[in-house]
């Protein structure tokens, strides 16, 4: 399942995939609950952290709390263990509380999770800040590989 929104003209999508040897549910579990998602997600920008519940329709912010930058998004599509689309509404600054010059904003992401013979295909695809293309390139692999080590991982 894939949804396409009209991107800014700044912003490039960019995506990657990963085979995983676990079963949906715990990779689902692994991208979103709190201390694993801070695990892999701070492997792309240290200290990042998410604000709110992971729901259809809800707000959800995304913030380093290194810098206090971040994304506020809307959760526009959620089939559990499957798909999570994400809308960019504004980019953030002290924290999440003040809006800042919009480098995000009226991007998408999205999670899709398919099974391949008792595994898993997670595939990422999101728009990029055409300035930071490269910066994501280099780091989103590292994310998915500690998502794959923590998912393959029955003690995580």
């Amino acid at each position: 399942m894939s949804i396409t929104l009209p991107r800014k003209n700044n912003l490039k999508e960019i995506s990657f995939s990963i085979t995983i040897s676990a079963t949906p549910e715990r990779v689902w579990k692994i991208l979103w609950q709190d201390n694993t998602f801070r695990d892999w997600a701070g492997l792309i920008d240290p200290g990042t952290y998410m604000v709110g519940e992971m729901k259809e329709g809800n707000i959800i912010q995304f913030i380093s709390s290194e810098n206090g930058y971040g994304v506020t998004s809307k959760v526009d599509k959620l089939v559990a263990n499957e798909f999570l689309l994400l809308s960019h509404k504004s980019d953030t600054k002290n924290n999440g509380t003040q809006e800042r010059e919009e480098q995000w904003s009226g991007g998408k992401e999205s999670y899709l999770l398919t099974q391949d013979g008792g595994k898993v295909i997670l595939t990422v695809k999101f728009d990029v800040p055409e300035e930071l293309e490269e910066m994501f390139t280099q780091l989103y692999p590292a994310a998915l590989e500690r998502i794959r080590t923590l998912s393959e991982n029955i003690s995580a």
